[in-house]
């Protein structure tokens, strides 16, 4: 049975992505209390990601007008090659600043100060209300049915490398989207498919195992797919979520491992 103790020590670019601090936004994009401190180094994992891929850009800070993308249920059937996210789309790399909707002369300075050359991220870290300010008001790699639809639409239909404006119930946003690419893939792999494959020696020089577990929680797998989604917007391209979480690996799979 893999543990994740198994890793080497050395923390590679995977393992440091995870190290990150997941910080909650004002619209509790990830509530505190659902927060869970991902160890590389605790008992068997929840979700795993191939070795090979690495994060291709820093962490966005999670941003207050992004809603949770709805999850499946605990119960919900899923083969290894079955895709939990909608795979085959565009994923695009935004970052945004935020101002309030009666502060229109804040904003048309703003885009003002950006067409005689100032930088969004500069004028994000001083003026965006978004907690995204923090990383220069990025937000990472998202995919359609992330954003509000008014930011969606702005964004998706935005040239490269262009700033333009949008309103939302939130206020007023200049975006940039910075780049494009096809949309990772985010999979289910059931309990039994995992252990399968733990089997096979060179499985371990493939993937990352992860282990984001506390008690009490994550019993049946929607923390780590939470999370999986997340490792989604660091650049890592494809991700599996173990249907079921730990509580369904050890009934279905390794009945040494402990239930609670």
């Amino acid at each position: 049975m893999l543990r994740a103790s198994h890793l080497p020590p050395s923390a590679t670019p995977a393992i440091s992505v995870l190290r990150f601090s997941l910080i909650s936004s004002t619209n509790n994009f990830f509530p505190p209390s659902n927060l869970h401190k991902i160890s590389p180094y605790s008992s068997p994992s929840l979700t795993f990601l191939p070795k090979t891929l690495e994060p291709s850009l820093p962490r966005p800070s999670p941003f207050g007008f992004k809603r949770l993308i709805p999850m499946a249920s605990p119960n919900a059937s899923a083969s290894l090659s079955a895709e939990s996210g909608s795979g085959g789309g565009r994923e695009i790399l935004v970052q945004h600043l935020l101002v309030k909707e009666d502060d229109v002369k804040l904003l048309l300075d703003l885009q003002q100060r950006i067409s005689g050359g100032e930088d969004l991220s500069d004028l994000a870290v001083e003026y965006s209300l978004c907690p995204s300010k923090e990383e220069g008001g990025m937000l990472g790699w998202v995919r359609k049915g992330q954003m509000v639809p008014e930011f969606e639409e702005a964004a998706f239909s935005a040239p490269l490398n262009k700033v333009v404006r949008c309103k939302t119930k939130f206020g007023w946003h200049l975006l940039q989207v910075l780049s494009e690419r096809e949309e990772s893939l985010l999979k289910d792999i059931q309990p039994e498919g995992l252990h399968a494959r733990i089997q096979d020696p060179s499985f371990i020089d493939e993937a990352q195992l992860i282990d984001h577990r506390e008690p009490d929680e994550c019993h049946h797998g929607m923390r780590s797919l939470q999370v999986a989604k997340w490792l989604q917007t660091q650049g890592f391209r494809k991700v599996y979520n173990v249907a079921g979480g730990i509580h369904a690996y050890a009934l279905k799979a390794d009945q040494s491992i402990p239930t609670y």
